[in-house]
């Protein structure tokens, strides 16, 4: 169904996009029950603390998934026993009372679910979600901090750090609501200059977006005592589920996608497992296994940094809910199914979906479903918007067109950085974001970082190349026609 619904978008050539889905297949798993007492300490006792920071990258309902994402993650984490001062909630915090909103005041993270909304600190909202105050509140530098709550990771060298980021990304890239987006070589060295303040035990990250590998690809050093688990590889996209048009489907009511898949995945297995049983590197495997791929697209789940501490039990950094205390006896080895996704959408088309039901949900004559169709329209313009500009970009630095499909899909081997200048790279995202992709939330943008990263790599003249991006960006958006989408032509 959605995807008979973009194919038309297509051959309408009012965009280049097509949606991606997937059919997954029913996984089953066993989990270890090496549980020992041994490993049931309190969160503050010599042991040392456990500190969470949870960042919803994004804004808009259009987004809904990325903040129902943190959201649960926050009931996971209380539900386990840390306390509010241990965790530090980033959330733009405009979905809960949006007009758009069926349920105000209520968040859901699955079809099922209960409200994860209710309880969950705001620490940092609205502009106080961005880059800077991100990379304060991991160090603990409470004079860098610039308004919200004032908490931060006050640490030390027995303390355990869960981070968990969810929106969408790029390569090289994580996307921020205010401010800059996040480039990998700056998380890198915030990380390091706080294992060199030796103010944490162990750290692990979640990185729930596109291209997330190649955050931590060929430059996340395996010293520094952290374990990091991204929802895809540095070249794939990852995956919004719960859509409408899928199964499992979100209630009538919602026209968005309620959850990632990747996220959803661990969560869902945290929330019924005694995580003092349960290792990362169980999680790691049956969330890969859940977020495996059929023959058409690819999302591979991927791991970086300290191996050794994939042995972790999950206990160490999450907490356990007592009411899943002993879940599977010891001498028991349970399969369970997991939750069966039978369709899943891409990052940078979850946005279309929910313009798409929108429109096609709301009464036929009405201002909604003008305002819809309104909607609908500018994202499509929006991304060939994108897509004119990118290829002019490319024309005017290299001089010919044969250039383009080099410079738009070549990537550095494995292993190795995306990027060899970090400042030139930094230097034109954020010139192409600024001129380019302020207009939407959907972030399509940021899916030609790594073209930039190629351009970069190619050693072009920054100064030249950030003229020539704004050149481009004004004069495509000017010269663009208005889309035309009759929507009588369009079925589901």
């Amino acid at each position: 169904m959605i995807s008979d619904c973009f194919c038309l978008f297509l051959l309408l050539s009012l965009s280049s996009f097509v949606a991606e889905s997937r059919q997954l297949n029913g996984n089953s798993y066993k989990l270890s029950s090496s549980f020992s007492k041994f490993h049931h300490v309190d969160s503050n006792d010599a042991e040392g603390k456990r500190w969470a920071i949870l960042i919803a990258g994004s804004l808009g309902y259009a987004n809904y998934r990325h903040q129902a994402d943190v959201c649960h993650a926050y009931q996971i984490l209380k539900n386990g026993g840390l306390k509010d001062d241990n965790i530090i909630v980033f959330m733009y915090d405009d979905i809960a009372f949006s007009e758009y909103n069926p349920r105000p005041g209520i968040i859901i993270n699955k079809p099922d679910g209960d409200d994860v909304y209710k309880g969950v600190p705001k620490d940092y909202t609205r502009e106080d979600v961005n880059m800077n105050n991100f990379f304060a509140v991991i160090l603990g530098n409470k004079t860098a901090i610039k308004g919200g709550s004032g908490k931060m990771v006050n640490s030390g060298p027995n303390d355990r750090i869960f981070i968990y980021y969810t929106d969408h990304g790029g390569f090289g890239l994580l996307g921020m609501p205010s401010g800059d987006d996040i480039p990998a070589k700056d998380l890198i060295n915030v990380l390091k200059e706080k294992h060199e303040a030796k103010s944490y035990k162990s750290m692990v990250i979640y990185v729930e977006a596109c291209e997330s590998g190649s955050m931590f690809e060929g430059i996340l050093p395996t010293n520094l005592n952290i374990y990091a688990i991204t929802a895809a590889n540095a070249k794939e996209n990852s995956w919004g589920t719960y859509c409408p048009g899928g199964y499992p489907s979100p209630p009538s009511d919602f026209d968005t996608c309620l959850a990632d898949l990747f996220s959803i995945s661990w969560m869902e297995d945290s929330d019924i497992h005694d995580l003092r049983n349960e290792t990362l590197e169980q999680q790691y495997q049956l969330v890969r296994r859940r977020t495996a791929v059929d023959n058409l697209v690819s999302s591979h789940v991927m791991q970086y940094g300290s191996m050794r501490f994939e042995k972790d039990f999950l206990f160490s950094y999450l907490g356990t809910n007592p009411k899943n205390d002993h879940f599977g006896a010891p001498s028991a080895h349970l399969s369970l199914n997991l939750a069966i996704t039978s369709h899943v959408v891409s990052q940078h088309d979850a946005t279309l979906i929910h313009f798409w039901f929108k429109f096609h949900r709301a009464p036929e004559g009405s201002a909604k479903k003008a305002k819809a169709h309104k909607e609908l329209l500018d994202e499509l313009s929006y991304r060939k918007h994108i897509d004119e500009s990118i290829n002019q970009i490319i024309k005017v630095i290299f001089g010919y067109k044969n250039m383009s499909a080099e410079i738009l899909k070549s990537v550095q081997s494995v292993g190795k950085p995306l990027v060899d200048d970090w400042n030139c790279f930094k230097m034109l995202v954020n010139s192409f974001k600024k001129h380019c992709g302020k207009t939407s939330r959907s972030r399509y943008e940021m899916k030609y970082s790594g073209s930039f990263a190629n351009m970069c790599n190619a050693r072009v003249d920054m100064k030249q190349a950030t003229a020539t991006i704004i050149e481009a960006c004004c004069s495509s958006l000017h010269s663009l026609p208005p889309p035309l989408l009759p929507p009588t032509t369009i079925t589901t």
